[in-house]
């Protein structure tokens, strides 16, 4: 479906605060060596981060149209002018998004506290927050929310009354792909993995959707891949990664390399020597053995588009279809820093799933939305 340009321009304003608006905080350091908290200590942790993470989430949905977001309890002062702020770009951000697509109309949220240490009056708590972001009134084969899994280092001080309060929250921020809808930062800039280019790519793909070219979802017979499989791959280890694979620290082309695998892709023959080769594909038990094509963006790009001829380009991001491949370069300065999976398809719509983060059937036009004070940016749609 054509997007509106009017809407478009309306709504970039609403998000600019996305790239300027800081996400906590400092996180407080403890003067020596924690030890483990009590539990009765972690449960008061884990009940202030829930409520916390929870009004968080909601900030951008619906319901902060009808309750104006405010800093939760249990929190610094000086955390709390930090949220208020947080809050308010948030519920911007959703208001702008009912706009784009109908945007969110609820969350859920789950935290799973992996550690917990105490220090004197400090405290810091790792936990593992896992949000669902409603889209309002899906339809039959619609995904129902969008998903992400997002680690945080969370401060905890002790008040002069002794109770326990939320002093700062450092979300997992080394993230390449587009933020969870629920921070306000953008993907930092870093070069993909062991990046070997070469030259001038095809012309990037548009952002406009003008109905043609819409794939089929169904395997492809003369190619021998079945994208079912594909996608299937990314829906289930899109937050838990296949232990037969190791995990990068920019990890987003690995996954994808893994689903494309999945779903017929066969490897190359090639060997320590020839990693660098952006003509082979290859994965091996050590990073030495395996080519520079599997976990790097940029080369994946050329082994896909150029040399294997596995991909081919299409004209805008609006006409992929499941298991098809988008990347992008935030700078636009010729090195792709992004790779995602689109593991469903409507008439509408388009849903990408990626790793870092880990997130699960976003909407396109919510990425673009969100990307739109961007200008740099240039968007590499493939056909699988």
């Amino acid at each position: 479906m054509r997007r509106n340009t009017q809407i478009r321009r309306t709504v970039s304003a609403a998000l600019l605060a996305l790239a300027v608006v800081g996400a906590t905080a400092p996180t407080a350091q403890a003067e020596e060596p924690g030890t483990p908290a009590s539990a009765e200590d972690t449960a008061t942790f884990t009940s202030i981060a829930q409520a916390y993470l929870k009004k968080r989430a909601e900030a951008v949905t619906a319901l902060s149209a009808e309750l104006p977001p405010s800093a939760p309890q249990d929190v610094t002062p000086d955390l709390a002018e930090v949220l208020e702020a947080d809050f308010t770009a948030l519920a911007e951000q959703g208001r702008a998004l009912e706009g784009v697509n109908g945007g969110y109309s609820h969350a859920e949220v789950d935290l799973l506290v992996d550690q917990a240490t105490v220090s004197g009056g400090t405290a810091n708590v790792e936990v593992t927050e896992d949000t669902r972001l409603h889209y309002p009134d899906p339809q039959p084969g619609e995904p129902a929310y969008e998903e992400y899994s997002l680690p945080h280092t969370l401060t905890y001080t002790k008040a002069l009354d002794g109770t326990w309060v939320l002093s700062a929250d450092q979300a997992r921020v080394d993230w390449t792909g587009p933020a969870p809808t629920t921070q306000l930062t953008q993907p930092i800039d870093v070069p993909a993995p062991d990046s070997v280019p070469e030259g001038d790519k095809t012309a990037p793909s548009g952002t406009v959707n003008d109905g043609l070219d819409m794939p089929t979802e169904e395997p492809d017979p003369t190619t021998g891949y079945d994208y079912s499989k594909m996608a299937s791959y990314a829906d289930r280890y899109w937050k838990r990664a296949n232990s037969d694979y190791r995990v990068y620290g920019n990890d987003c082309t690995n996954f994808i390399s893994q689903a494309m695998r999945a779903g017929g892709w066969g490897t190359t023959s090639g060997s320590a020597l020839s990693r660098q080769d952006n003509n082979k594909w290859f994965y091996g038990s050590y990073t030495w053995t395996t080519s520079y094509t599997w976990a790097g963006a940029e080369n994946w790009y050329w082994f896909a588009r150029k040399h294997s001829k596995r991909t081919r380009h299409l004209s805008s991001v609006w006409h992929m279809g499941k298991a098809d491949v988008l990347q992008a370069d935030w700078k636009g300065d010729g090195t792709i820093d992004h790779s995602m999976i689109v593991t469903t398809r409507t008439a509408n719509e388009v849903y990408l799933t990626y790793h870092t983060p880990s997130t699960h059937n976003k909407k396109l036009s919510t990425i673009l939305a969100q990307n739109r004070d961007r200008r740099t940016t240039s968007w590499y749609a493939h056909r699988t």
